[in-house]
């Protein structure tokens, strides 16, 4: 256990947790989330398959998750995060192995479904339910801080493509999973359970032994820290019986159609449509990085001064605008202006998801309440990039699918500026 009087001396451990959230979430966006586009050409000129097939593939990334946040919250709540990201960055290495070893769309199929389990159980959900354990003032901060992990994994993601053209996907595969597994398993050491377990609180706050409303307090006996009369814990059915539940889930998920479909399709969209060179597309993603990591700092800055809501809500309307712009225009300039909105809107909405949800019901029981909200935001990540793929089968462009995805995503600021924090549940002692 580590002492109160030993804390002061250090570096408060929370941000060593946001530092190694940070670098798994370099791990997941360099080699899945951004590289899933490279991956799409690449398999269909080695099998052929159409274009909604490998979508289909990809969207079961966020199915499987969906269905798995539930059980998956409540492995968090009742064991902590630290074995739930273990187990998580085994099956995600392993998935990788298998994806170079496929010969039929099913063994594609089969080796995704590994992933898609492992890259939730060892990704966004339990990263943040302990960073918000571990923060409350400055939740956003940390928030956006370990979120930058996930952009700045744009710079590792043009080696892949570079290591796809020089070595081949398969090689690329197994190369990956074995960096997960030297780099996730030995990471997860990192994701103790709460502050409180230790005898500290959030943000570093040393307790002081004393009972009063309000006042930071430590057991003499178990050495766990409490807050006193501060913090209101609901419990998952008083959270879904809250209408903010729902309109958070609703206006998170409607920005997971957008978020979900750019990895996918934006690099088919420039090589198909704009003829650019899979080569000069790995580009694209350090740009969209760069105003990420801005809009990161930005929302987690405004998300601790002000309504998280609000700052949400403005980001839903760059999310839109973007695909709008991209759905109507090819040029180059209209390119980078959808990448500017993009990555600010994402850098500023992402982090916010999660401690919103801390802030209105509270750190007892965020793992399974996030949980139980990821298997309706999900629908958005599986939903976007499967239609996207459907549109341009029938088509034979991105402009349709584009354009309703943006519109849907605009008409969805409603959601956030209605989703109003809940007062304490009402009890029968």
């Amino acid at each position: 256990m580590i002492k109160p009087e030993r804390a002061r001396r250090r570096i408060f451990f929370g941000w060593q947790l946001v530092a190694a959230g940070f670098f798994i979430h370099i791990l997941h966006s360099s080699l899945l989330f951004l590289s899933q586009g490279a991956y799409l050409i690449e398999l269909q000129a080695a099998f052929g398959w159409s274009r909604s097939s490998i979508s289909g593939a990809f969207s079961l990334l966020r199915l499987e998750s969906g269905f798995l946040g539930p059980l998956q919250g409540w492995m968090i709540d009742r064991f902590g995060p630290r074995p739930v990201m273990r187990v998580g960055a085994l099956m995600f290495g392993l998935g990788f192995i298998a994806l170079g070893q496929i010969q039929s769309l099913w063994h594609f199929y089969a080796a995704l479904a590994v992933i898609a389990i492992g890259s939730s159980l060892g990704g966004f959900l339990t990263i943040h339910t302990a960073i918000a354990h571990w923060f409350n003032r400055k939740r956003a901060r940390a928030m956006s801080i370990g979120s930058a992990g996930f952009a700045s994994g744009a710079l590792v993601a043009p080696l892949v493509a570079w290591s796809m053209v020089e070595y081949g996907w398969r090689t690329t595969a197994v190369i990956s999973g074995l960096l997960i597994l030297v780099i996730g398993i030995p990471g997860a050491q990192f994701f103790k359970r709460s502050p409180e377990h230790y005898g500290m609180l959030p943000d570093g706050d040393m307790p002081e032994q004393s009972t009063a409303p309000g006042a930071l307090h430590v057991d003499d006996t178990s050495h766990r820290a409490t807050t006193v009369g501060v913090e209101t814990d609901f419990t998952v059915r008083e959270a879904m019986r809250d209408r903010s539940f729902w309109l958070i889930a609703i206006g998170h998920g409607t920005a997971l159609l957008v978020t979900a479909t750019v990895p996918v399709h934006l690099v088919p969209f420039l090589v198909d449509q704009n003829g650019w060179s899979l080569a000069a597309t790995s580009f694209v993603f350090p740009a969209i990085m760069v105003m990420q990591i801005s809009g990161q700092f930005i929302g987690g800055t405004l998300g601790d001064m002000y309504s998280k809501r609000f700052v949400a809500s403005v980001a839903m309307l760059g999310h839109g605008g973007a695909f709008i712009i991209l759905a109507f225009s090819s040029s180059a300039p209209a390119v980078v202006a959808a990448i500017v909105l993009h990555g600010l809107a994402w850098g500023s909405r992402g982090p916010l998801m999660m401690a919103i949800r801390a802030d209105y019901f509270g750190r007892r029981n965020l793992g399974v309440i996030a949980g139980w909200s990821n298997g309706i935001t999900i629908t958005g990540s599986v939903f976007g990039p499967l239609y996207a793929g459907i549109m341009y089968d029938w088509q034979g462009d991105y402009n349709v699918a584009f354009s309703t995805l943006g519109v849907a995503t605009i008409i969805s600021t409603v959601f956030f500026i209605a989703a109003r924090k809940p007062p304490p549940p009402t009890r029968v002692l």
